[in-house]
């Protein structure tokens, strides 16, 4: 028995390492002259070019051990399991999908006052943790939330309508300059415009959907991309409302029941007798999106049991067969468009009060991709593994700033943040290895018979769902 599991592995280890020198020769290629060499230009503006041999070095052996391990140990594993598994059925939720976004939920709303006492008792001072908090509130609270709910906006369209879109960030956009240009020109209030500049947003997603409204997949996905790249495009060229590159400053903030959060006698801290400090507005930014996040996802829910929501799923499986239905499938797509570019709306109107200033470089095509990434990872239709995916991408991203140690490892002249885009797409196809339908495979079906029961990733179409 020995022998022949020594002779069945020995083939799997010979092509393993073989495969492993050839990733390490194509990474050899691939990085010479991208990672192998840097140039820089010195105080007499000459290039000099510097050899980086030790982090080629190290880059050419992470490919020829990682490709070596996928080979040898990754995949024999993954084939074992797909043998051994079971025909897949509906089941009962576990406890831990139960109770997972109960205590996500809980966790969430007491997160800055965790950091907080934490950075307390490591500074020895209530104040000291309150100064230390600002960071992890606002990069890794505020931010993952931002992206949380754009997703979240996006999922209405892409994961419950089926309906690939490229250009969301339009209306993110739209959102942002709706809020920034309303509030200088009129001076009107964030509560007032919060909703003005959803309604604006969703106006845009109706007019983006009456022409694609007989497009689908390859063609709706390039109709898209040229919609949010003419949003842009618009922005920097007409500078005499938007002001071009140089963008709109000075926005104004949110408010608390009219108490604005400055350093005055009126201010938030002056009003409630606390110590001045900045984070007290972050800390009510950050619960201002886990509200509107949250609203997002009630709203997504209640729709889906109704329906439209049930019109939508309809759509998205096939839409020859919708219309034979007798389902009006031009007010399915307009009301998918409209109902995600509200949200997208929202979320743009919040971005420009967390700002305070906003310019068409916050509004590019990749910040399309990223959000329809997180969409992708998470499990099209699931709100839980949406905000799961979002925290890893965005909260990973983010978490590169901190890995000061690698400069010890890579050396002093690596910057962990550069290489986000390079590590972020290597984690997409791993993520996409080994869970093709996400993070969350399985959802709850909007329709049930007497008893909700989980239905199987092998029993939804293309993982949608």
């Amino acid at each position: 028995m020995a022998d022949t599991q020594v002779s069945g592995r020995s083939p799997v280890f010979a092509k393993a390492i073989k495969e492993g020198f050839v990733a390490g020769a194509l990474a050899l290629g691939l990085f010479l002259l991208i990672v192998g060499f840097r140039t820089d230009q010195n105080i007499r503006n000459e290039l000099v070019l510097t050899q980086r041999w030790g982090l080629l070095a190290i880059f050419v052996l992470i490919a020829a051990v990682g490709r070596f391990l996928l080979t040898a140990y990754i995949t024999p594993w993954f084939a074992a399991r797909s043998r051994t598994k079971r025909v897949a059925v509906a089941r009962e939720p576990s406890s831990l999908r139960k109770y997972f976004p109960k205590i996500g939920l809980l966790l969430l709303f007491l997160y800055p006052f965790v950091v907080i006492g934490v950075l307390a008792a490591y500074n020895g001072s209530w104040m000291g943790g309150l100064q230390g908090s600002l960071k992890y509130v606002d990069n890794f609270g505020i931010q993952i939330l931002i992206y949380v709910m754009l997703a979240w906006g996006l999922n209405i369209v892409v994961g419950l309508a089926g309906l690939l879109d490229l250009g969301y960030v339009a209306f993110y956009a739209v959102g942002a300059y709706s809020y920034a240009l309303l509030s200088a020109q009129f001076g009107l209030s964030f509560w007032l415009l919060l909703p003005m500049a959803g309604i604006f947003a969703a106006l845009w997603g109706i007019m983006l959907g009456f022409p694609v409204l007989r497009l689908r997949g390859d063609y709706l996905a390039i109709v898209t991309l040229a919609f949010g790249e003419i949003i842009r495009l618009v922005l920097i060229n007409w500078t005499v409302v938007t002001k071009g590159t140089f963008g709109i400053s000075g926005i104004a903030k949110a408010t608390l029941f009219g108490i604005p959060f400055t350093a005055g006698d009126g201010g938030f801290a002056k009003t409630f007798g606390l110590p001045m400090s900045g984070v007290y507005y972050k800390i009510f930014l950050y619960y201002l999106i886990l509200l509107l996040a949250l609203l997002t996802a009630w709203v997504t829910i209640r729709l889906r049991r109704m329906p439209i929501g049930r019109a939508w799923e309809a759509l998205r499986e096939d839409e020859i067969a919708c219309r034979s239905l007798g389902i009006n499938t031009t007010t399915t797509k307009l009301t998918a468009f409209a109902t995600g570019a509200m949200f997208g709306g929202f979320a743009g109107s919040f971005f420009a009060a967390r700002q305070g200033f906003v310019s068409p470089e916050s509004f590019v095509f990749l910040e399309s991709a990223i959000i329809l990434a997180i969409v992708v990872l998470g499990g099209m239709g699931s709100l839980v593994g949406i905000a799961v995916a979002a925290a890893v991408m965005i909260g990973g991203t983010e978490l590169l700033r901190e890995l000061e140690f690698l400069k010890r490892i890579f050396g002093n002249d690596f910057t962990p943040e550069l290489y986000r885009m390079l590590l972020f797409g290597l984690a997409m196809i791993v993520v996409m290895v080994w869970k093709p339908r996400g993070f969350v495979g399985n959802r709850e079906p909007s329709a049930f018979l007497h008893k909700r029961k989980m239905v199987s990733s092998e029993f939804t179409k293309e993982g949608h769902g």
